[in-house]
């Protein structure tokens, strides 16, 4: 790492700028990339001072100082000339700024420093507790891990305490324990908040509710933790306990609302619960509530029309039998190249049932039913042929070897009728297709059935709606994937709830990062050769991946004098990093003055 001197002649004279550079390897061979400028290190005319730089002491007084090269002579008697010894310049504290800058910002745009400030700062402590709940959240979207992994890896490399004016030392796993601790009594002020704020942001509103269930597990017994249980896991991790996590969003994915189950709890004994859940929150109002088939039962479709709410849901594929022809006739309406949907209504009924068609579903369910076919055909050939060559004479034997098959292919095993008959050259295995059946398989595949009592919408409005279920999906995958909500490592139930709502936190960061990207890329067209159209917007874990890569650092000046200037900066942005900073509006601050001992120290022997 060296100064790089930059000659410009400007207005006849000669002017000399200085940057910090350091000698990269990349594939073409070694480059040098610009971390900061200096600016001038001026020459002896005292009109043309370089920049005058604000220092501090040891004992925290500020100073003036005027910077020159150690070759050049500055005036004689100005006690704020500091001569620096240009080949002895060094780069030291490198921070990961960029991410937790973003993450900050993010914060402050939600107001959730303001909310956490009044929430839990009532009590006085080394460190603010808002502070804390807002280092939390940042990383869990910029780096997730746990307690023990932001105290000891991660924190220390970040510029955090600099962002947050949090003093050295003063970060340990137990302070973050207490804080989850403080933080979990606010949770339902803290889904009121965001509500507000993502209204107040992005005009976000939540007349219709996309509602769905996941799970997440734990590593350890969690004896002390009475949510803990056994149950379908959706992480494909039956050996562990776990708990099941319920979350409301609306149709652009904005968190409306979330609660925890315990881990046993099915999927379709939820509804009641949440829906008083939500009355006590926020009051009744006239929601359209959008769920797939594993929560939908009579029960709950009834309570829901109880309190004047309207439903768009999935059915069970065994309701679809009594629309057989249905299916069969012409009328379909193509909505999209490969989607077919039609309207049914139920005479002298209250609901509509919405028939819908996907050509990528059909295929992919046929190559399904054909592959099972192919082997459960070849496994009763195989059974057939040992049977008749006498090598399996038992007849229980023979049951039970059926019965194997059978067992292994339970998703075409109504497809054929299967019999052991007495013949007189012994028992013999006669099976055949149904042909019925087969032709039924046939006609359903690709297809499914939605149910609503919604009156208005045409076929291809319901069809939409339902297919906004997917930003409910997309949140579970970004709290699953990139803000790493699972496994679960704290034993307490207390802990894991507010585990839970440190990973919402993250989510509500993560999706109004993705919102604002969305935003300034509609507003920023992009001239192509047709036109103009509109950029794409960079994902929220695509501009988190390349701000990370922007640091911050102490460039540490030696003096002739013996001292050593200390100036926190950051680096300067690449020319990808200055474009999504300018698309979310951002500015980076020209200097970081958090740390007073970043300073005119003297040196040490």
């Amino acid at each position: 790492m060296f100064l790089r001197p930059n000659h410009r002649s400007k207005d006849g004279k000669e002017h000399t700028y200085w940057s910090l550079v350091e000698s990269v390897r990349a594939a073409d061979g070694p480059r040098q990339r610009t971390l900061c400028h200096l600016g001038e290190l001026n020459g002896s005319d005292q009109a043309r001072w370089l920049r005058t730089v604000e220092v501090f002491n040891q004992h925290g007084e500020t100073q003036q100082l005027k910077l020159f090269p150690s070759d050049v002579e500055p005036p004689a008697d100005d006690p704020q000339v500091a001569r620096v010894l240009v080949n002895r310049v060094r780069l030291e504290r490198t921070r990961q700024f960029g991410a937790c800058y973003l993450g900050l910002e993010l914060w402050r745009r939600l107001h959730l420093d303001r909310f956490f400030e009044q929430a839990v700062d009532e009590d006085s402590a080394d460190v603010p507790w808002s502070r804390v709940a807002a280092l939390l959240a940042i990383n869990r979207l910029c780096a997730p891990g746990s307690e023990l992994a932001i105290e000891q890896r991660w924190y220390p490399s970040t510029a955090l305490d600099d962002l947050l004016g949090i003093e050295e030392g003063k970060i340990n796993d137990t302070r973050l324990y207490r804080c989850l601790d403080h933080i979990l009594p606010h949770k339902t002020d803290l889904e009121r908040h965001l509500k507000e704020r993502y209204g107040a942001l992005f005009g976000a509103e939540f007349d219709v509710l996309l509602y769905d269930l996941t799970s997440t597990y734990v590593e350890g017994a969690a004896e002390k933790n009475p949510m803990m249980r056994r149950g379908y896991s959706r992480d494909h991790r039956p050996d562990c306990e776990q708990m099941v996590i319920a979350l409301i969003v609306n149709s652009e994915g904005f968190p409306f609302s979330y609660e925890t189950f315990d881990g046993n709890r099915a999927d379709v004994s939820t509804m009641e619960t949440i829906l008083r859940m939500v009355e006590r929150k926020y009051g009744r109002a006239r929601r359209i509530w959008v769920f797939d088939r594993g929560i939908v039962s009579e029960e709950n479709l009834a309570a829901i029309r109880k309190r004047g709410g309207q439903y768009l849901v999935g059915t069970p594929r065994s309701q679809m039998k009594q629309f057989e022809a249905e299916l069969l006739k012409d009328d379909w309406t193509r909505v999209r190249p490969e989607v077919e949907v039609k309207k049914v209504a139920i005479p002298q009924g209250q609901e509509t049932y919405i028939l819908c068609r996907t050509s990528g579903r059909k295929e992919k369910e046929k190559a399904i039913r054909n592959r099972f076919s192919s082997n459960m055909e070849r496994a009763l050939n195989a059974l057939q042929k040992t049977i008749a060559q006498g090598r399996l004479k038992d007849r229980n034997k023979m049951e039970r070897r059926l019965g194997r098959i059978q067992a292994r292919h339970p998703s075409v095993n109504d497809l054929y009728e299967v019999a052991l008959r007495d013949t007189t050259d012994g028992v013999r295995l006669f099976w055949q297709i149904k042909a019925d059946r087969k032709s039924w398989r046939e006609s359903r595949e690709g297809a499914y059935l939605l149910r609503t009592n919604l009156q208005a919408d045409t076929a291809e409005d319901l069809w939409s709606k339902y297919m906004q279920l997917t930003e409910a999906e997309a949140s579970f995958r970004a709290l699953k994937s990139e803000l790493s909500i699972r496994p679960l490592f704290h034993q307490l139930e207390p802990r894991v709830k507010a585990h839970v709502m440190v990973a919402f936190l993250g989510y509500a960061l993560w999706v109004t990062l993705k919102h604002l990207l969305q935003r300034r890329a509609a507003m920023v067209p992009k001239p192509t050769a047709s036109g103009v159209e509109n950029t794409q917007p960079f994902s929220p874990m695509r501009a988190l991946s390349l701000l990370s890569t922007l640091p911050s650092a102490d460039i540490v000046l030696p003096t002739t004098d013996g001292r050593e200037i200390r100036l926190r900066r950051i680096t300067e942005p690449t020319a990808d990093q200055r474009s999504l900073l300018q698309q979310l509006g951002l500015a980076l601050p020209d200097r970081l003055e958090r740390n007073r001992e970043c300073s005119v120290d003297p040196a040490i022997a």
